[in-house]
């Protein structure tokens, strides 16, 4: 647990101190992804570009761990650049598909009883994330676990039939307390990228 959070923390803070967005991994990123070369972690990697605004960037990593258990643990790290300051949802998304970012569909759910609708069923999706945190400058770091999701094959794998995306909204999730409320998980798609195998 402790190395694969290390490597996470690792990767994200090489984009935070300078090796800025790219669509390769520079410097200690990829000394930490060599590191864990054969240590049975599932990876996948995303990169953002802004819906209407060329100037958004980002990068995301997910490290699935290994795990005895049927329940699996996904480590997140997302560095964005370009964005407005203040607090904005993250999601993953149940199509992979960005252009428009409007086709990237509801939030992940893919269960049972899945209800994509992001204010109709929230904060209960498999592909509920954090909010980040934009500074002045335009650039945020996001680190966070989920257990809603895998990159594995199964249920919840994000590598189902149509694939997925990370939608990055105009605005913070509030996870809806009230219950159904228009735009109370974010409301409009800022960012969008598609979830692959890395």
């Amino acid at each position: 647990m402790q190395r694969c959070h290390s490597f996470v923390r690792r990767w994200g803070m090489g984009f935070a101190m300078g090796f800025g967005v790219s669509i390769a991994l520079g410097g200690a990123s990829v000394a930490a992804a060599q590191e864990f070369t054969g240590s049975g972690l599932v990876t996948a990697r995303v990169t953002l570009a802004g819906c209407t605004d060329a100037a958004i960037s980002g990068e995301m990593l997910l490290v699935e761990r290994p795990s005895s258990e049927g329940v699996k643990q996904v480590e997140v790290a997302l560095v964005l650049n370009g964005m407005p300051p203040g607090r904005h949802a993250v999601h993953i998304h149940e199509t992979a598909a960005c252009t428009p970012c409007a086709a990237a569909g509801g939030h992940f759910d893919p269960g049972p009883n899945s209800n994509p609708s992001p204010d109709g069923n929230h904060p209960f999706h498999s592909g509920d994330l954090v909010n980040i945190t934009i500074n002045s400058s335009g650039r945020g770091v996001m680190y966070t676990t989920t257990s809603r999701i895998t990159l594995s094959p199964g249920p919840l794998s994000v590598f189902d039939a149509n694939g997925s995306a990370i939608i990055v909204h105009v605005d913070p999730d509030t996870y809806c307390p009230g219950g159904p409320v228009a735009n109370c998980a974010g409301g409009a798609r800022q960012a969008c990228g598609i979830v692959v195998p890395h």
